[in-house]
């Protein structure tokens, strides 16, 4: 399977962009997704998770109550919505998924990995 991650672009801190993971040569439906990111110097870090059915949800504390997570399998896309976004948001942004279906954290349990999307927040 293949991720296409889009969305990405300039917004002002305060303001909301929303991310798209779409799957190709493959259904998304019993995969775990996830983002990440890594900002220039910095570790790639996790942002948030949802398992197969959408049902469990898991964010990175620098997130929580900011940005969503949500999947469309219908569409095979998964969703970041960002809002409230700050300067320290900006980064590449990676969608990923695992075989497992699972909520996961540790980017050494996703199989898959899409480009990344660049996200500039201005101040």
């Amino acid at each position: 399977v293949q991720l296409q991650a889009s969305g990405g672009g300039l917004a002002q801190a305060g303001g909301s962009l929303r991310l798209s993971c779409a799957g190709s040569g493959g259904t998304l439906s019993s995969y775990g997704m996830g983002w990440f990111r890594q900002a220039p110097g910095k570790e790639r870090e996790f942002v948030a998770a949802v398992s197969w059915s959408g049902r469990d949800t898991e964010y990175a504390d620098s997130v929580k109550g900011r940005f969503t997570i949500s999947r469309d399998n219908a569409k095979n896309t998964v969703y970041l919505q960002m809002n409230s976004l700050k300067p320290e948001d900006t980064a590449v942004y990676y969608c990923a998924g695992n075989i497992w279906g699972s909520v996961a954290s540790d980017h050494n349990r996703f199989d898959y990995w899409g480009q990344g999307t660049l996200v500039t927040v201005s101040s």
